[in-house]
């Protein structure tokens, strides 16, 4: 048994030894540490494998370890095992059978980001900030973000049921959805609403985003805009690069408007405009709320530090961090975060959200300060189950814009720019620098 544990130990340390050789005497010193805590990890395997009740598969207790080794590190890594890592890379068309949320952890509990409009969790009422703590019979504690995915997705007309923790309301409730193909299409809305002023809801940034932005708001001109309200609420983000082509059109060439930040030289990046600005002096106010995320709070950050566009709404979400998929010999991988997002003035938004210029009350009950503890909730979920399933009948959205606190507020905004401007003038490229911190 001694002879076998030393094998074990051997193998797993040797596969260190060659990286161990080229590293810095700073980062030989951290090496060293983690070769005396990969002692520890073969001991424990060797007694697991020997002294557990049943004889455990060892691919099992290396997917277990590698499970755990990433989920204590950030709520957004983590080991995806070869069927998660294919349904991650086919999950690209915008078209899939499922409820229509985006969701993430957050303080340990299964979040939704913001639902999709004019899916099943839209229709049903879901909202950004909603906490997810059951899925069918299942408590969601311990959850990754891939574990809750495969529950929620499946085929068109099968039911999903969810108990839902909201900040504010008096008690758990639960949402039966049908699931259903979601279509994504990023713009839904274009309009002139008064005064000239146009209207953009952007709710992702996919690949056909920057061509449809244009003809929206080409189509805007032919009415005659002179000043625009993109409206980027309950947007949960999507590309990279779609967010820095959506920025492009509002402010000259060559100017960073996002850059990344990590641990490597290699993840130190910066994403510049290109295409030359084409509607860079028009006055603009930019929607966001607590459903805004990644992408979205790339545009709006971007947008804030130039001065560009006054930022109108609530906080954003706070997500804004990139995950690398790094492959793995047995088909499976590792989803690991890998650097984070700053604006052009160096702010870092990850967990901090792009705070608007102007905060203004969507309307909603807002969030409560004092919310039970995760231990408190799941303990209350095994005691007692809510009092029953919450029926949501599909209302057909109405768009009024006058009853919209947020859209009320932008358009007075934008009146008091072209006011300022009529009066006092106005050379929007002097406004185009980043402030120096």
């Amino acid at each position: 048994m001694r002879k076998r544990r030393t094998v074990i130990a051997f193998i797993v340390i040797a596969s260190f030894g060659f990286s161990f050789l080229v590293f810095s005497e700073n980062e030989r010193k951290q090496r060293n540490e983690m070769y005396k805590h990969l002692e520890l990890f073969s001991d424990a395997l060797n007694l697991v494998s020997e002294e557990y009740v049943d004889t455990p598969k060892p691919q099992d207790l290396m997917y277990g370890a590698l499970k755990g080794m990433l989920a204590s590190l950030d709520p957004y890594s983590e080991f995806l095992d070869p069927e998660s890592r294919k349904e991650l890379e086919t999950d690209t068309e915008g078209k899939f059978g499922g409820i229509g949320i985006e969701i993430a952890i957050r303080d340990d509990l299964l979040t939704v980001i913001s639902p999709i409009e004019d899916s099943p969790a839209w229709k049903a009422g879901l909202k950004p900030g909603d906490r997810i703590v059951k899925i069918e019979n299942e408590l969601t504690k311990n959850f990754t973000v891939t574990d809750a995915v495969k529950k929620l997705r499946g085929k068109p007309g099968t039911e999903v049921t969810l108990t839902i923790l909201r900040e504010g309301a008096p008690k758990l409730f639960e949402v039966k959805l049908s699931r259903d193909i979601i279509k994504i299409k990023a713009i839904k809305n274009v309009r002139i609403l008064e005064d000239k002023i146009g209207y953009v809801r952007l709710v992702e940034f996919r690949k056909d985003t920057p061509s449809e932005l244009d003809a929206a708001l080409s189509q805007l001109e032919k009415s005659a805009m002179d000043s625009v309200i993109l409206d980027l609420r309950n947007n949960p983000g999507g590309l990279l690069d779609v967010a820095v082509k959506v920025v492009d059109r509002f402010i000259p060439e060559n100017k960073v408007v996002v850059s990344t930040k990590g641990r490597i030289a290699s993840q130190n990046m910066e994403f510049k405009s290109s295409n030359g600005p084409e509607y860079l002096d028009i006055p603009m106010v930019v929607l966001v709320n607590e459903g805004s995320a990644s992408a979205s709070e790339i545009v709006a950050g971007a947008l804030q530090d130039y001065r560009r566009a006054v930022i109108v709404g609530n906080k954003t979400f706070g997500k804004a961090s990139v995950q690398s998929v790094l492959p793995l010999s047995d088909g499976s991988a590792l989803k690991l975060t890998t650097s984070k997002y700053f604006t052009p003035n160096g702010r870092m938004i990850h967990n901090q959200g792009v705070t608007p210029d102007v905060l203004v009350s969507a309307g909603r009950l807002d969030f409560v300060a004092n919310e039970p503890g995760i231990e408190s909730i799941f303990e209350t979920m095994k005691e007692k189950t809510p009092e029953a399933v919450k029926e949501v009948q599909p209302k057909e959205a109405v768009f009024d814009y006058k009853k919209d606190n947020q859209i009320v507020s932008a358009i007075d905004i934008i009146k008091g720019i072209k006011v300022y401007k009529n009066m006092f003038g106005s050379d929007t490229q002097k406004e185009i620098k980043v402030q120096k911190q």
